[in-house]
């Protein structure tokens, strides 16, 4: 006698292999595309204008439009979407052990 915490419906069951391979897809894909918005983050060298003797001016503070921080949304973003996948992947196992 199998015992299982959560109900579900067998067609869905008998598709979590499939399920699965979808979702490892999707986690490789955004893993990748997570890489390459990081990489192409500029630097944050705050404090630096010190050493070098720049300053800050407002437009160098005013950056809520500025393509960095579109950047840092767009990384947060997928990061969070990756963790979801993530969760969802793992709930899949716990759900179907191969039975």
């Amino acid at each position: 006698m199998s015992f299982s915490f959560v109900s579900v419906a067998g067609w869905i069951v008998d598709s979590f292999p499939i399920i699965r391979i979808v979702l490892i897809s999707l986690m490789v894909l955004l893993a990748l595309a997570l890489i390459v918005v990081i990489m192409f983050q500029p630097s944050s060298s705050s404090g630096m204008g010190a050493l070098t003797g720049t300053r800050d001016t407002f437009y160098s503070k005013d950056k809520s439009k500025s393509l960095e921080s579109v950047m840092k949304k767009i990384t947060v973003i997928l990061g969070i979407i990756e963790g979801v996948l993530a969760i969802l992947f793992f709930v899949t196992l716990f759900i179907y052990r191969g039975n």
